[in-house]
């Protein structure tokens, strides 16, 4: 089965072959507690590599912030507190919080091809084209943070330019699903 390549091409057969091979790094990483304790199927996120709920009551509000009069932000700063602050301060990172009630992108525990269809869904993945999720996991501050938690929290096992390599040869090829 050939799919339409990024730039509206036929990938190859062994395009296709090596795109499907990088999605497994692209799930190592999503399904890893950093980008997981988030995208979650509830409205409370996850916290700590053992993904326990989260503390306090929080949940994901109607923007993906929190709830009125406890937002994100209250505890979630801009960037991770300094580490005298204690293993379990609270970690930081620009535009805190959750995907939106409306693309929860909630993807703990889906099988590979599920996932890969979730990701490149316009409808459900914020309306992003394969540049823009791209752009996603490249730039963005919030996803960066995953290779930088502070504290004890284990950062993502495959490192960032890994991973987006492995991100764009799925995302070139045209995010072919495994199964």
């Amino acid at each position: 089965m050939f799919v339409l390549a990024a730039c509206g091409q036929r990938a190859s057969p062994e395009q296709e072959k090596a795109a499907i091979a990088a999605f497994a790094t692209v799930e190592k990483v999503f399904q890893h507690p950093r980008c997981s304790n988030c995208h979650i199927p509830g409205d409370q996120p996850l916290q700590f590599d053992h993904q326990s709920p989260h503390a306090m009551g929080v949940v994901r509000g109607p923007d993906g912030h929190g709830a009125p009069g406890l937002p994100c932000s209250a505890c979630h700063g801009e960037k991770n507190l300094p580490a005298s602050y204690g293993p379990n301060a609270p970690p930081g990172a620009p535009h805190w919080g959750l995907p939106p009630p409306d693309h929860r992108m909630a993807w703990i525990g889906l099988p590979a091809a599920q996932l890969c269809g979730m990701i490149k869904d316009k409808k459900r993945n914020g309306n992003r084209d394969f540049a823009a999720l791209v752009k996603h996991v490249s730039e963005d501050k919030l996803v960066l943070w995953g290779w930088d938690p502070g504290g004890t929290r284990a950062p993502v096992p495959v490192p960032h330019d890994q991973f987006v390599a492995a991100f764009k040869t799925w995302a070139d090829a045209g995010g072919p699903c495994p199964g």
